[in-house]
């Protein structure tokens, strides 16, 4: 899409409908984090109730690859509107009903295996939910600023997670620990419903994506998972290199950096929640700079300096986080500030690693396949790893780990800043763009 061609108010809408799905699938994980401690309470008590509750946040991520097998191809098929406005309802509906399970004192084993359902539900929609919004809104932005907006599908993301802990630290001062252990954790989850009919109206008033439509209407290759698998192997594996490096240390950092700071240097309930809220809100508000830099720099000097940022900052930065609250803070946001270049070009970066007819299934194949792998499973990996050895600074080494895999992955990423995504050819800075009318298929 050329900057001249697109309407400001449809693209607006777009964005806004995007981010607001984005919001509504952080928020839930948001709130699992901030409320890890209650529902360990709730529903796994007993010595390993805390590896009990990593693992039903990581068993979300079972069903995304299935979830992106099936709404990718669907989304490349059918189009990106109708798929999103179904998975964010989904999604939605599920947390909402976290909020009404019984617990483990009145159901015995019955509790964790229904919240753990609700949780394999939830990672199945969001297996089509995250690559879809992506998919959408950079087919939907202009080619010179599609870093700039789709960093605010990661605001999106980030509002997600703030407004997650904003509502469990408000919860926590209203209500007090003892009310937040027997029935407050259940108010955040509820408040996944009203937010997710928001997302699906917003949704259900857009058009489809220009991109798609022009694709759709002209001969193109075929669609599915089969040609996906036989010609796109190399997209595949980079961008599937590149979401290690970004969902380790966002599933690392965002989700499981309470339960470690409370059980590592025994920060309260409140202040751990308020920290992460603090972060959250820092990293949030550079996001627009950091995608219209991409926009100007690229997007592979932003990805070259956040992945050799992590792998050198880890270590000291998790040391400095064991030495008290206040250093705590400090480590956080310099480390979400590393990590922030990453995260602010996702939406512009992996979309455009595949071209149109694969698009949709290419992103959520690859990318739910390797956050099932390593970016959900983060946090059990983590407390395991500590339980086990007693080696605070574990989830350092791991992003260490992370970013070096990130970095072999990055060696074959190709810069697409400003680069037209339409058309069946793989998108590439380094050629002449495309026309604006698609191409047939040779």
């Amino acid at each position: 899409m050329t900057d001249r061609g697109q309407n400001p108010t449809r693209l607006r809408r777009s964005v806004a409908a995007s981010a607001m799905g984005n919001a509504t699938e952080w928020f839930d994980y948001g709130v699992y984090a901030a409320t890890a401690t209650y529902l360990t309470d709730a529903f796994f008590p007993g010595e390993l109730g805390t590896l009990g509750t990593m693992l039903g946040f990581a068993i979300s991520f079972v069903l995304r690859p299935l979830g992106g097998m099936v709404w990718g191809p669907l989304g490349d098929r059918l189009g990106r509107k109708a798929v999103l406005a179904t998975t964010i309802l989904l999604m939605s509906g599920a947390t909402g009903a976290i909020g009404l399970l019984p617990t483990h004192t009145s159901v015995g084993g019955l509790a964790p295996v229904l919240l753990i359902a609700l949780r394999v539900l939830q990672g199945f929609s969001t297996g089509g939910e995250y690559g879809g919004a992506a998919t959408y809104l950079a087919e939907c932005s202009t080619d010179r600023r599609r870093g700039f907006f789709g960093s605010f599908l990661e605001f999106g993301t980030m509002a997600g997670f703030v407004g997650g802990s904003a509502v469990v630290l408000a919860c926590q001062l209203a209500l007090g620990s003892d009310a937040m252990h027997d029935w407050g954790w259940r108010i955040p989850f509820l408040l996944a419903v009203p937010l997710g009919l928001t997302g699906w109206y917003l949704r259900a008033k857009l058009d489809e994506s220009p991109v798609f439509q022009e694709v759709a209407e002209n001969p193109h290759p075929p669609t599915g998972l089969r040609e996906l698998l036989t010609g796109y192997r190399r997209e595949i594996l980079t961008l599937g290199g590149l979401v290690i490096a970004l969902n380790v240390v966002n599933y690392t950092l965002l989700t499981y950096q309470p339960t470690y700071l409370q059980k590592t240097i025994g920060m309260s309930e409140s202040a751990t929640t308020a920290m992460m809220l603090i972060g959250q809100l820092v990293m949030m508000l550079v996001l627009p700079f950091f995608g219209r830099l991409s926009d100007r720099v690229g997007r592979r000097p932003m990805w070259l300096f956040s992945l050799i940022g992590l792998a050198v900052m880890a270590l000291p930065m998790y040391w400095l986080m064991g030495q008290g609250a206040a250093w705590a803070i400090l480590g956080f946001i310099v480390l979400g500030l590393l990590y922030v270049p990453q995260l602010s070009t996702i939406s512009a970066t992996f979309p455009a690693i595949f071209p149109t007819h694969v698009r949709y299934a290419g992103f959520a194949f690859a990318y739910n396949i390797s956050t099932a792998a390593f970016g959900g499973t983060a946090p059990l990996v983590n407390e395991a790893a500590i339980e086990s050895t007693g080696w605070s600074l574990f989830p350092a080494a791991y992003t260490v780990a992370a970013s070096l895999i990130g970095l072999i992955a990055w060696a074959f990423l190709r810069e697409t800043a400003g680069t037209s995504l339409r058309g069946t050819t793989v998108p590439d800075a380094d050629r002449t763009p495309l026309p604006a009318v698609v191409q047939p298929a040779t």
